[in-house]
Order: structure tokens, then sequence, then C-alpha cells
């Protein structure tokens, strides 16, 4: 069955690169209706923007969703992430500024806001997209890759140069509940040399140490560390669900990313639904509904993060 929140949760904060506050409300919403976001600072035009990856800017450092109009939001792989890791189907995110809240870096708050009002389930059969044959993508020595599973499959491999870093590899099953076990509270991550030169060209205004791991060489400038010590692997793999989540519904199939980024993801994205028979819209049986993310979650196992 679909499910939507059962009332609205209210989050605020800075946007990470353009540093402004913004509210951001997250309400339910009818079976059926997916996810839309709203620009309530928006008075003429159409300020109403679909979760859908053919409307995605394609850059490295974030994924802005941008409608016909114009009007856009940026930043939105987290609150994505968090829809999909709970098993949110349908709802409206209402948000009066260009990008949403940075919070923590992570997830996590965005995981209890939720899980706090609680999931209603609705009377309609999940429509999720089945991949039928492998499709991948290559860039610049990254390759982002997607083939036929039963649920969602995560594999992310990662390897930077500063030692704090390194080479990491994780691969996880979405099933039962295991992005907010393993994976909702890790935060995005970036070098302090990448910090000052994205400062230079007007990004990560709001970047802070409370809401990012930075990194220099083998060390860690943030406060407390890492909060896994594959955190920055983790953090990658948030990204990509949430990033996956634009498909307009669940995917079901083995995503497997190297060196990838929003960018790359969302090209493969693109790359599935325009490969003829790469994919399929199925509506779920209750044995498919199972393996999804978000089913199988409970509110104790959501990480507490200070």
């Amino acid at each position: 069955m679909q499910h939507t929140l059962k009332s609205s949760v209210t989050f605020t904060g800075v946007g990470l690169h353009s540093g402004k506050p913004a509210t951001m409300v997250l309400k339910p919403a009818a079976a059926g209706h997916g996810i839309w976001f709203k620009r309530t600072d928006i008075e003429l035009g159409n300020a109403l923007i679909p979760a859908i990856y053919d409307i995605v800017e394609r850059t490295p450092l974030c994924t802005r969703l941008v409608n016909d109009a114009n009007v856009s939001v940026s930043t939105v792989e987290h609150i994505m992430a968090a829809l999909a890791g709970c098993g949110i189907h349908n709802a409206l995110i209402e948000i009066d500024g260009p990008e949403v809240p940075i919070m923590d870096g992570s997830s996590v708050a965005f995981v209890q806001g939720i899980m706090v009002r609680g999931v209603r389930r609705q009377a309609s059969p999940v429509l999720a997209y089945e991949v039928v044959k492998p499709v991948s993508v290559e860039r610049e020595g990254a390759t982002a890759s997607i083939a036929p599973a039963e649920g969602l499959e995560i594999e992310f491999h990662i390897d930077f140069e500063d030692d704090a870093i390194g080479s990491q590899t994780k691969v996880l099953d979405m099933r039962n509940g295991s992005f907010a076990r393993e994976l909702c509270d890790s935060r995005t991550f970036c070098r302090r040399t990448d910090v000052e030169a994205m400062r230079e060209n007007g990004l990560a205004l709001g970047g802070t140490l409370d809401n990012a791991v930075v990194v220099q060489g083998d060390e860690v400038l943030t406060p407390g560390g890492f909060r896994h010590e594959d955190e920055a692997v983790r953090h990658k793999m948030l990204d990509a669900l949430g990033d996956l989540y634009l498909a307009g519904g669940p995917i079901l199939g083995r995503f497997v990313g190297e060196k990838s980024g929003h960018s790359m993801t969302n090209t493969l994205l693109r790359k599935l639904f325009e490969t003829p028979g790469a994919v399929r819209p199925i509506l779920c049986t209750p044995e498919q509904a199972a393996r999804l993310p978000g089913q199988g979650l409970v509110r104790s196992e959501i990480p507490q993060v200070a």
C-alpha cells in the first residue's frame, strides 16, 4: 500500500550553498499525488515543482529541480532520501526559499520528524519501476549502473587522496529499514580546499563544521570526527537513494556507483527511461512492497545524534 504522513511537520534551517534561511513544511497528500515541492514565496506563475528526474538541472554539487516557469528548488537529495527511506510515496513539500535546509548535513532530522508524526497507509498499491535490462553510464573514470534485482540494492565505491577518507566500499539491501539504521545520519563531506574554492565562487555560503564533515589530508576538522568510520561512502549512498527516488516512485534494481555523484545518477536515470525495454512500471504485490525501502522501519532504530 502507498503511504503518506499522518500530519504535517516543519523544518527550519539555512541552505548549504545559498546560506539563506528557509522554512520547509512536509504535508500529507492523497494517494497517487506523488512528491511535489511548492515555493510559497512565489506569488506569480507556477510555484509547483514535481520531484521527477527529467526536470533536474544537472550539477556536481547538489540536485536542483527546475519547473517550466523556471522556478527551482535545490539540494533536494537529503529530503528525497528521507522520504524514500521512510516509505513516503505522497507528500506536498512547501518551502519559502530556493534551497532545502541542510540541517546537520544528513537526513536524520527529516527521518526523525517523519517518524514522530507517523506514517498513514493508503488504500492504493505502490507504483514502482522494475529494472528489466542493465544500463550504465561512464564519465572521466566514474561509472554508475543499474541492473535487475528483486528489491533496491545500493553498492558504492569511493577513492579520495585524503587519508581521512581514502578508499571505501559499502553494499546494502535497502529493505527492512536499513536506510534509517545504516545511512540516514551520515553527513555530507568535503575537503577544506574545496570549501574555500566554492566560497570564492559564491557557493557553500551556509556551510559550517556543524553541517558538514570537513577534512584536510589525514585530519578531520569537524569536532567529534566521523559518526561512522565509513561515513563518507554511506553519505554517497544516501545521496544516491534520494536521487534515484526522482524516478517518480521506488526502483526495483541494483545500483552500483563508482566515484559517481548527483549528475551521473541523473544521467543514469535518463538513460534507463530512454532505453526501450530497460524499465517497466508495476503495481507492487504485497510481497514486492515488503521489499521496498521504508518497509520494516522501526522508530526506535533511528539513530539519535546530538
